[in-house]
Parts: structure tokens; C-alpha cells; sequence
């Protein structure tokens, strides 16, 4: 029997299994595409899934890998890479591997992985020994670990972000951080709705979601945050929402 054909796993294999962590591997290149995490059959819903007649642009990159080895004759290889957990441990080890193989086609990162993910040696002695921030102004802080790199940290920090209008609007600085450290700090002139009319410069649409216009704050009022850490209060483990405000 192929891996594509197996019908799930038995009750007493389920029983056995718990929580798992699993990875999907193209066999056209051994690569893992693919981190999850769940319980009973999860593994196997992704199959069903790319197997589906539904068509749309907006297929997931992962639903796309799928047909593309299915179209090629091959099995997605699945692997267990670790069972018997409780949920806590499965969101841990997911978030791991996640983190262990940044080119996959996940789109969120791993639980935790803002404030708790990949870091040197010298960034976890940065975030750790560093001065905690002390809000004097209304802040919003908007982590951009996996998007500055791409864009600029201008760009990652002001588009787009699923947020309230109504609650921007009291917001006076924006505080790019990475790892829990602010590391760019912006004044925002206006909130406008994520389009390309927008913002031609990034030309994404991005529906529900608002990104802004400004500059970045002045020297007095960046001495007062960059380098220093987010408070412990304002990062709990396991959450993985970017977006913060200091009131």
C-alpha cells in the first residue's frame, strides 16, 4: 500500500499516538515542505485535500506542492517525528521545527516563535541583559522577525496588519521589534486600508487588513526605546499575534 492510499490510522495506533508532530517531505528532493501538529488523522487531511476539485489562485503553496508530486507519479513522504505528547509539548516541538526549516510552506510561524524562536548567542544576551522599555507614549509594537530581511524595516513595519481603525487612531509611535527588542521606532502620519492604490510602492493587496504612512521619530524619542526589550508582561509564551499595544 502507498502512503497516499493508507485510509488513516487504526484506534489503537491512535490511542497510542496522542498528539504528534509530523512533517511532510517532497521526494523529489528530501526537503520538508511542511510542519503540523494534531491528533487522530490530521497527517493525512492535506492529502484530501490536494486531492479536492476545488481550483483557486489562492491555493496554499503547501495544496500546490502536494499536486505537483501527486501530478509527477510520487507519494508525499509523511513522518511522525514525534508522538505521545499533550497538547502543550505538541505546540512546543511544532514551533521548533517550524523555526528549523524556514523555508517551508507554512504560513504562520511556530507558537512562540516571535519572542521565543531562532536567536544567536550575542541576540539572546541582547534581549535578556537589555534595559526593559518604559512606555511614555501610546504605543503600538509590531513584531517583523521574518519579514524585515524582505522588505526593509519601514515596510515590514507598516504593512498590513489586521488591527482596529478605530484604536489606531490614539496610537502616537510604532515600535518595530525582533526577538523582543525594539529596534526602529516610527511616528505614523495616517492608516489607510491595504491596497495597492494605497501603497504602490508594495503593490499587495491585502483585504481587511490597514498599514500606514510616516516617518521615523526623532532622536529624543528614539533614545527613549531602541534596544531595549518589550516588557515581560506584554509577552506571554505561545502567543503568536505581531501586533501589541502599550495601552
Amino acid at each position: 500500500m502507498k502512503q497516499n492510499e493508507i485510509p488513516g490510522f487504526p484506534p489503537e495506533v491512535i490511542d497510542k499516538l496522542k498528539y504528534y508532530v509530523y512533517r511532510l517531505i517532497d521526494p523529489r528532493n528530501g526537503e520538508t515542505f511542511y510542519v503540523g501538529k494534531g491528533r487522530g488523522n490530521r497527517v493525512f487531511q492535506h492529502m484530501r485535500g490536494a486531492l479536492g476539485d476545488e481550483e483557486s489562485d489562492e491555493l496554499s503553496d503547501k495544496l500546490q506542492i502536494i499536486r505537483e508530486i501527486l501530478s509527477a507519479g510520487l507519494d508525499v513522504i509523511h513522518v511522525i517525528h514525534r508522538h505521545g505528547m499533550d497538547e502543550k509539548m505538541a505546540f512546543e516541538v511544532e514551533a521548533a521545527l517550524i523555526d528549523a526549516y524556514p523555508g517551508i510552506s507554512n504560513i504562520a510561524g511556530g507558537t512562540g516563535s516571535n519572542d521565543f524562536g531562532p536567536m544567536n548567542a550575542l541576540e539572546i544576551i541582547d534581549r535578556y541583559a537589555a534595559e526593559e522599555a518604559v512606555f511614555c507614549h501610546k504605543c503600538l509594537m509590531i513584531t517583523v522577525n521574518r519579514s524585515f530581511s524582505e522588505r526593509g524595516i519601514y515596510d515590514a513595519t507598516r504593512f498590513a496588519w489586521k488591527i482596529s481603525k478605530t484604536k489606531v487612531k490614539s496610537v502616537e509611535l510604532v515600535l518595530s521589534v525582533i526577538q523582543g527588542m525594539i529596534v526602529e521606532v516610527f511616528k505614523p502620519a495616517v492608516w489607510l486600508d491595504a491596497t495597492k492604490d494605497n501603497f504602490p510602492e508594495i503593490q499587495i493587496n491585502s483585504p481587511g487588513r490597514i498599514g500606514f504612512t510616516g516617518e521615523v521619530a526623532e532622536d529624543a524619542i528614539r533614545d527613549l526605546y531602541i534596544r531595549k526589550r518589550i516588557p515581560d508582561s506584554y509577552r506571554k509564551r505561545g502567543a503568536v499575534n505581531p501586533v501589541k499595544y502599550s495601552f
